[in-house]
């Protein structure tokens, strides 16, 4: 198994998702479908797939042209408010892309309702990876567009239910500003010090850091800690999802 980034828009993130054994591969959130088309001829693969992780148009927006220029791909998605979709999946649902790739669909409503991670595995020594669009990102997450707290406190446990070593592709480059966000939060966590090297070093993330990173660093999945509730002023009754709220409103108001 590959997995290949391919930027698009001004900080979007498209994917290959390649069974190496057979050159057959799937597009994740394919917006520049001429990018993604060009990138797969690049690596000689063919595309059979389209996997959406949620209806917005910067990640759903490509998939009637993906529809045109590959007639016998199926789209996958959570709902068909993204465009071209031919399969409608929910969680826990699984198929396979090549003959080794096995995907696995974890539903992760808040950002939006139809909102779709993909945890996705093979039998070599790849890790894993999981493509969480723009529900988790590198020391981030998504705004809760179309849900609470709650929701995506329960989003964020789910995906920290995936193996420690199940490697982050992301649905935007955010990772920077996140890094900074939690350095004003945690200003003391060695691992957010070490993240923000690792912004420093490369332009893309995507790929570079797995879920067991994003427990030790990721704010938004540490609501527990002692730092994380003095910045949202958190008591000892205050429930995670009144902190997860308190920490996003601080987060869309943080100038860095």
């Amino acid at each position: 198994m590959k997995i290949t980034p391919v930027p698009v828009r001004h900080d979007n993130y498209a994917y290959l998702l390649i069974d190496e054994d057979t050159k057959i591969a799937a597009a994740v959130d394919p917006f520049d479908v001429d990018k993604v088309t060009a990138a797969a001829d690049s690596l000689g693969v063919t595309l059979v797939a389209s996997l959406t992780t949620h209806h917005h148009e910067d990640h759903s927006g490509g998939n009637k042209v993906f529809a045109t220029t590959y007639p016998d791909a199926t789209i996958y998605a959570g709902s068909h408010q993204s465009p071209a979709a031919t399969k409608i999946i929910k969680d826990g649902d699984e198929f396979t892309i090549g003959q080794n790739i096995r995907v696995k669909c974890l539903a992760t409503p808040c950002h939006t309702q139809d909102s779709i991670c993909y945890h996705v595995t093979d039998n070599s020594s790849h890790p894993g990876g999981v493509f969480t669009g723009d529900t988790l990102f590198i020391g981030g997450c998504g705004r809760f567009f179309e849900g609470t707290g709650a929701q995506m406190h329960a989003a964020l446990s789910y995906l920290g239910t995936l193996p420690d070593a199940t490697l982050t592709y992301v649905g935007h480059e955010y990772t920077s500003d996140n890094a900074k966000f939690g350095l004003h939060v945690e200003p003391e966590n060695s691992d957010l010090k070490r993240l923000k090297e690792i912004c420093e070093k490369n332009n893309i993330t995507a790929g570079l850091t797995t879920i067991g990173d994003e427990k030790k660093w990721n704010v938004f999945m540490r609501l527990g800690e002692e730092a994380v509730r003095r910045a949202t002023k958190a008591n000892s009754d205050s429930p995670e999802s009144t902190v997860m709220d308190t920490l996003r409103d601080l987060k869309n108001n943080f100038r860095g």
